[in-house]
């Protein structure tokens, strides 16, 4: 079997999101997804990679990761853009060995750790993510972003009554964009912590609480947020700061009780090794189309397992992102989560394919289909609004 023609297509309804397709000469198709700089990514797939792939056996996964990798990513510092095409292509790569042999990917991992995927649920909107942007949303269905911003108590039911007992919201982003970061005064504090406390009135225990912090906080604002965060016993305080000084969080870490998570931010087992070692996080999240693709997510896992930490799987991006992350966990024996955002799944990942993921009672079944379990819908590449590429053997 041999690589005869990859496509990338970005619909400018979602522009961020870009799909890759590989296509065999045994009429098998993968698909991946990946987010953020579409066209520069797309730009590297049908200059770099391309080139290197059209004419391969698309079974050889991990050679192929190596010699992208090793050749653009790692030798010209391209942990950017080539990480994420290497990573959607990496997934494609996957999608059409499961199809080749009958299997979905996670048997192709080992097999399932469990039988059931535990899900939170990130509480945007439909549009969240996309421009325009809408710091609080908006009123109307599935338009979770608005709800937490101004009933979290009502949200929190709502999800309850679907079985769905983890959400997690970002009510300190606002101030730190406010303030750079720098500071947060006992007023400030009190204001994020109203949706924390909105919740814990109304629903106790039964609802577990993510804190997202993009990234936006300094140190000692972020230590002042976590310890007034300890006695409403959220799950963790997520990327208060950007990744790229561990140090920084190992001191987090070191003065709260709130578990520490990080982080999606972090590209490779060769960044996520330094934070390993420091013991600067009690949670490792990762994106399995932003850190490398399946081969590389599923060796960050273990690398995790090894120092004995859990890892949850991030998606906040498309459904092929989801299900990579689905089978990764799956498979994971130290995985707790995968994320979810409710409105992107009964909106517009339905415009796009044909099924992404079935939730029952707060959990995700795992995928019956060989491969990543879904492909494009035909009438994607034909959308008027759809900007298509192809390269070819």
């Amino acid at each position: 079997m041999k690589i005869t023609r990859i496509e990338t297509i970005q619909l400018a309804d979602t522009p961020f999101v870009l799909y890759v397709r590989v296509h065999t000469d045994e009429g098998l198709i993968g698909t991946g997804d990946t987010f953020m700089s579409a066209e520069g990514i797309a730009g590297y797939i049908h200059g770099r990679a391309a080139p290197k792939l059209l004419g391969k056996d698309p079974g050889q996964i991990q050679r192929h990761w190596t010699a992208l990798y090793d050749g653009d990513a790692a030798r010209f510092g391209g942990q950017g853009i080539e990480v994420r095409a290497i990573s959607a292509i990496d997934v494609a790569l996957w999608d059409i060995l499961g199809q080749s042999v009958g299997r979905p990917i996670y048997e192709l991992l080992g097999g399932r750790s469990r039988d059931r995927l535990p899900i939170y649920n990130t509480c945007g909107g439909p549009a969240y993510g996309r421009p325009p942007y809408e710091a609080h949303g908006r009123p109307g269905p599935l338009e979770d972003l608005y709800t937490w911003n101004t009933a979290a108590e009502d949200l929190a039911e709502d999800l309850l009554s679907e079985g769905i007992t983890a959400m997690k919201i970002w009510p300190f982003d606002d101030i730190g964009l406010r303030n750079q970061g720098l500071t947060i005064s006992a007023e400030e504090l009190e204001q994020g912590l109203e949706p924390v406390k909105r919740i814990r009135r109304a629903v106790g225990s039964r609802m577990r609480i993510m804190i997202e912090g993009h990234g936006f906080w300094r140190l000692p604002a972020a230590v002042k947020i976590a310890r007034a965060l300890e006695e409403y016993d959220v799950e963790w305080v997520e990327d208060l700061l950007l990744a790229h000084d561990i140090g920084a969080i190992a001191s987090l870490h070191a003065q709260t009780r709130v578990p520490v998570l990080a982080s999606e931010y972090l590209v490779t087992r060769h960044q996520f090794l330094p934070l390993l070692e420091q013991r600067a996080a009690d949670i490792i999240m990762l994106d399995p189309t932003w850190t490398g693709g399946i081969t590389e997510a599923h060796k960050i896992g273990a690398l995790a397992d090894t120092f004995g930490l859990p890892v949850t799987m991030h998606d906040c991006t498309g459904p092929f992102t989801l299900l990579a992350g689905v089978h990764l966990a799956l498979a994971a024996p130290n995985a707790t989560y995968q994320e979810t955002v409710r409105a992107y799944i009964r909106t517009w990942y339905q415009d796009v394919v044909p099924h992404s993921v079935t939730i029952e009672d707060g959990a995700i079944l795992p995928p019956t289909a060989p491969g990543i379990g879904t492909s494009l819908l035909p009438d994607v590449l034909t959308r008027r609004d759809a900007t298509v590429v192809t390269s070819t053997l």
